[in-house]
């Protein structure tokens, strides 16, 4: 399976298992490898480790060491930037300081990030955009755009889509809700101004928590063929309930939530990928085959890897996952190898 968003809170966190970079640069490629090794274990065979909104030095300091490779761990395919180019209205947990603007194309982006050559994916919010000819840019430069945490109207996310944003990062959260009259981002699924050939996809979180079941069967049904299972999984990932002190953040673990401790703001995602897999297969009643495609083929489709990811074809990776009846994960293999192998 390949996650497209385990992420982090606060400003330089990679999430997953309490692995925190916030302060102690020097372990980003310890915190990494925990991150890929322990990932195997719920079938996840490649991942983008997720950076939130983060000072512009944290980009240049952790994109250039971030690992292209980890041996006996999850592949890497690269780094999801989820902002800073977000609207402050839908901000979630990101650093309201450090949301940006794209005011001068991609001497911001570069700016902000220094080289672009790890990212894989953008987050962005179309509005913050001035000029959506640096989504094009992008996509030139072999990076998916996402659209998230943001305001957008239908017409907004129309015109990023054409100048070839292909992603929509977590629907329902961090953006409008959907209304009759302008259905926002949401309305992408349905849209008829889609170019010719083009499939608008959509990362989904199905925690049991994020998105409602009733959600989640109307996004399956209206546009089965876009949609991507993601965790959207924060450093509390494998962590017992109580208070972690987290980077600046201190989250509270409660019955398999995380929230900001001492409020009820969800903050993440604490469901590993097989879990989101089989409360979707429940939760919508679709074939364990399409359950497991949403996290196989369609997220390698959305970033153009198919031939080597997300099937088994002649000439891809061996990269697979050997499950039970009730898509528990009983292996893990990478590269014809396995990595993971279940006591139960």
């Amino acid at each position: 399976m390949a996650e497209l968003q385990i992420n982090g809170k606060q400003q330089n966190e990679l999430c997953g298992y309490g692995v925190d970079f916030s302060y102690d640069k020097d372990t980003i490629e310890a915190g990494v490898r925990k991150v890929a090794v322990s990932l195997v274990g719920s079938g996840v065979t490649s991942f983008c480790p997720t950076l939130v909104t983060s000072p512009n030095d944290s980009y240049h300091t952790i994109l250039p060491r971030m690992p292209r490779r980890i041996e006996g761990g999850a592949g890497i395919l690269g780094v999801h930037a989820e902002g800073p180019f977000i609207n402050p209205q839908k901000k979630g947990a990101h650093p309201a300081n450090c949301i940006q603007t794209i005011d001068n194309g991609m001497e911001t982006l570069r700016s902000t990030y220094g080289e672009l050559d790890r990212i894989k994916i953008i987050t962005l919010a179309p509005e913050q955009v001035s000029d959506a000819n640096v989504i094009d840019e992008l996509v030139r430069a072999g990076i998916t755009v996402s659209l998230g945490h943001s305001m957008a109207s239908l017409s907004d996310g129309e015109r990023a889509v054409r100048h070839g944003a292909t992603l929509i990062t977590h629907l329902f959260n961090a953006m409008l809700p959907f209304h009759h009259r302008d259905p926002g981002l949401v309305g992408l699924l349905t849209s008829d101004q889609i170019p010719p050939g083009r499939i608008v996809y959509f990362g989904i979180i199905a925690d049991g928590v994020h998105t409602h079941s009733a959600a989640l069967r109307i996004a399956y049904r209206t546009h089965p063929d876009g949609l991507i299972l993601v965790t959207d999984a924060i450093s509390a990932l494998g962590l017992e309930d109580g208070i972690h002190h987290i980077g600046q953040l201190p989250l509270e673990v409660k019955q398999g939530r995380a929230f900001i401790a001492g409020t009820d703001t969800l903050c993440g995602s604490i469901a590993p990928m097989d879990e989101c897999v089989r409360i979707f297969q429940r939760a919508t009643g679709c074939s364990k085959v399409f359950a497991i495609e949403a996290a196989t083929l369609h997220p390698a489709r959305c970033l153009g890897i198919e031939r080597e990811k997300g099937t088994l074809d002649f000439g891809s990776d061996a990269d697979f996952i050997v499950l039970n009846d009730d898509l528990q994960v009983l292996s893990t293999w990478i590269a014809g190898e396995r990595v993971y192998k279940s006591s139960n």
